[in-house]
């Protein structure tokens, strides 16, 4: 694919996760990427119900990033703590990416995950 047709698909995609979640979790107010992050963190701990403390929220946006990543190749899940966090293994560690490309890379993984989960098409 022409990589401007790739970015243009991502841009659709991305649009369509940020309305979606901006709508469903912040009555329309529109989400950031660490927001969304950090949703991809509640959802993969699946514990949506309780309040997290300061440590905690870091701790989720890295659960976050780790099951995002986990299809490029970067993280491997590993196992189940006994409070039921996930844990991953580093596989390879990321290049050094300048913030733009970070950003993208992680919109590409955010899109990937909803797709996989059938939230958007």
């Amino acid at each position: 694919m022409h990589p401007m047709a790739r970015d243009e698909q991502l841009k659709i995609k991305w649009e369509a996760v940020v309305e979606l979640l901006s709508n469903r979790f912040a009555d329309g107010d529109r989400l950031d990427l660490d927001a969304i992050i950090y949703l991809v963190g509640l959802q993969e701990l699946g514990q949506l119900h309780r309040k997290f403390k300061k440590d905690e929220k870091v701790n989720l946006m890295h659960i976050a990033i780790c099951r995002l990543l986990e299809p490029f190749g970067y993280y491997e899940f590993d196992y189940f703590d006994e409070q039921g966090w996930p844990h991953y293994k580093i596989l390879e560690q990321l290049p050094p990416l300048k913030a733009g490309e970070q950003s993208v890379l992680m919109k590409e993984a955010i899109v990937l995950y909803f797709l996989e989960k059938k939230v958007i098409d």
